[in-house]
């Protein structure tokens, strides 16, 4: 069954929130001092919010919210089978997301990502996203993060085959549908 992309649903986002994969789960230990999974899932509802489902199972959360006027940080995590939905992530953020949040005034758009989580960097980066510093000793314990960004002149003008690459990638890792790397910070997040 393909991905499908559906508005998210705190019962949805609470679900994925408590089955994060270990990468996800580390992400946001170290940048939350008390959180559990219906209060990450009730934040995450602000802005845009939606939901990827494979096979009807809710798998991967990821949206964005507007900070202050114009800026909005773009968020994204899920459970071990996200990897699956990459591909149809990334088409719907070209196609529907990147458009929603410029039609509403964003100037800037930024994600940050644990400098750990190679497979989220890279994701960024083919979403057209550019990497901006190192953010060292982010984290509570002192995890490096690097913060990638968006801006209104170059947000919407990355080719969806551009992204190709780690698509497949991800997808190819994930034939048991037991991934264990992708995407948060930001779209990643």
């Amino acid at each position: 069954m393909p991905v499908r992309i559906v508005r998210a649903t705190l019962r949805d986002l609470s679900y994925i929130a408590a089955n994060l994969r270990p990468e996800d789960r580390a992400e946001i230990d170290c940048q939350l001092d008390h959180w559990s999974p219906a209060l990450l899932a009730l934040a995450a509802l602000q802005g845009f919010a939606y939901v990827a489902e494979l096979d009807g199972n809710p798998e991967a959360g990821f949206g964005a919210a507007e900070q202050r006027s114009g800026l909005w940080i773009a968020w994204s995590w899920g459970t071990r089978r996200m990897k699956r939905c990459v591909p149809g992530i990334t088409e719907f953020f070209h196609a529907v997301l990147a458009r929603q949040v410029a039609a509403q005034g964003a100037w800037r758009v930024e994600a940050r990502a644990l400098a750990a989580n190679g497979l989220a960097l890279r994701w960024l980066a083919l979403l057209g996203a550019t990497q901006r510093c190192l953010l060292p000793g982010y984290g509570r314990n002192g995890e490096d993060f690097f913060l990638y960004d968006w801006t209104r002149e170059g947000w919407n003008h990355v080719s969806v085959s551009k992204t190709a690459g780690t698509e497949a990638a991800a997808a190819g890792a994930d034939r048991a549908g037991q991934g264990c790397a992708g995407a948060r910070g930001g779209l990643a997040g």
